[in-house]
């Protein structure tokens, strides 16, 4: 048996060329700002940062930021006679350039280079007030969220991850700045490890992707697997997050591109073992189609992690949705440009929406919770006291009872270090020829 732990990024299963001049930043408006970081596009080849639109991971996430930023604009409750503005940037998948991405968001708190200087008449320059930078949303990858952390911090601003589940980013020491609204690694590993002894498994292997995200996951399934006894681990194979040249390929000839499940699933398929396998998923396969379109035969049984689900993106379409500078060329490679997402095209929406709404929900209840709401206006840009009223317990989740979701409670709750407490309910998918059905999985623990 084979216990499939893919926690890779999904790569688009086509996509148009990249534009040589794609824009790389949403700005809206208002008078707090928060900060968005999003894998809109791949990284590109050699030589280019940026490569062809991720549609699920990219503009799902950033619709999902921008849904929830007009929820609480809208909401009287919350801010009020306050809005929350935003500057969204693009990290291209690649966590140099979203280090480079990110620096945009200090360098306005940084001394001018050669200092101050003067004007012709004597008198000091007038500059522009500093942007009201109240914390960042993102990032997607680990690897990411770790560089952009290390900068963050120098500048107090506080970071709530939608995506990133490296148990390192749980060391308060290290990222005393960054929380985030998915449980770490070493949570979910426990859940498969609880899905597996149900089963009644006791031989099994694991099959990641290169990277902080897969491997780490791979490593907290061991180490639970150990201290649960009863399992032994076959092998662990890693997939390389590029194909190397002169590799010989693998024994499953599979890469870390469009995506990984879908390749792992042909990749059985090609050598007739359909059916030889039985899978577990990590909630990056979740509930999605296309890696078993085709590939039924191959799939069926797989058990898969289910994440929370959201409507709002089938509303969206270019004649409404102008300020998403990446639409456009989401919608003509995705949609051909037809009229309505879901209804004229087929739609299914990736699994971390849900969690990136959770993200800004939390970041605003955090700034409401600050002070008068008056006093916001005169926020310091930056400060400790912003990143203390982060959530630490009761944050405001999108929900009330997920269908499909992560927490069993109303809303997700953090520890002292910014993680959200351990899952307590568990969704899993058992593919089958045609649909799937959904079963509440209860953990022991």
């Amino acid at each position: 048996m084979l216990l499939l732990l893919t926690l890779s990024t999904l790569w688009p299963l086509s996509s148009a060329p990249p534009s040589p001049t794609q824009p790389h930043a949403i700005r809206l408006e208002g008078d707090l700002t928060l900060g968005g970081l999003f894998p809109v596009h791949a990284r590109g080849p050699a030589g280019i940062p940026c490569g062809p639109v991720k549609k699920e991971k990219g503009i799902h996430r950033l619709e999902a930021m921008l849904y929830a930023l007009d929820r609480v604009n809208g909401d009287p409750r919350v801010l009020p006679n306050l809005t929350l503005g935003a500057r969204i940037l693009d990290t291209c998948s690649r966590d140099t350039y979203a280090l480079e991405q990110a620096l945009s968001f200090v360098r306005s708190l940084l001394p001018p280079a050669g200092g101050e200087g003067t004007c012709p008449d004597g008198s000091p320059p007038r500059r522009p007030p500093p942007e009201r930078l109240v914390g960042v949303i993102g990032a997607s990858a680990s690897s990411v969220s770790i560089m952009v952390a290390n900068v963050l911090r120098l500048f107090a601003i506080p970071q709530i991850s939608y995506a990133s589940t490296a148990p390192e980013l749980s060391d308060p020491g290290r990222y005393e700045y960054f929380s985030r609204v998915v449980p770490p690694d070493s949570y979910q590993a426990q859940a498969m490890v609880d899905v597996v002894r149900a089963l009644g498994w006791s031989y099994v292997s694991t099959l990641a992707s290169e990277g902080n995200y897969g491997e780490s996951g791979v490593e907290a399934f061991v180490q639970s697997s150990r201290e649960a006894g009863g399992l032994c681990i076959a092998q662990s194979i890693k997939i390389p997050r590029e194909p190397r040249p002169g590799d010989p390929p693998p024994v499953l000839p599979v890469t870390a591109l469009s995506p990984s499940h879908r390749r792992v699933l042909e990749a059985a398929a090609l050598a007739n073992l359909s059916g030889h396998f039985s899978w577990v998923g990590s909630d990056s396969w979740g509930a999605k189609m296309a890696p078993v379109q085709g590939l039924e035969a191959a799939a069926r049984g797989a058990i898969t992690i289910l994440p929370k689900r959201a409507s709002y993106f089938t509303s969206r379409s270019l004649e409404n949705n102008r300020r998403n500078l990446w639409f456009h060329e989401f919608w003509e490679d995705d949609f051909n440009c037809r009229e309505r997402i879901g209804r004229d095209s087929p739609y299914e929406q990736e699994g971390k929406v849900q969690f990136v709404i959770d993200a800004v929900l939390a970041m605003a209840h955090g700034l409401h919770k600050r002070g008068r709401p008056g006093a916001l206006r005169h926020l310091p840009v930056p400060g400790r006291q912003r990143q203390r009223h982060l959530p630490s317990r009761g944050a405001v989740g999108a929900g009330a009872a997920p269908a499909g979701g992560c927490w069993a409670h109303p809303s997700p709750t953090w520890a002292p270090m910014g993680d959200p407490s351990p899952l307590m309910v568990i969704w899993v998918s058992p593919w089958s020829t045609g649909g799937t059905s959904v079963v509440n999985w209860v953990s022991p623990w």
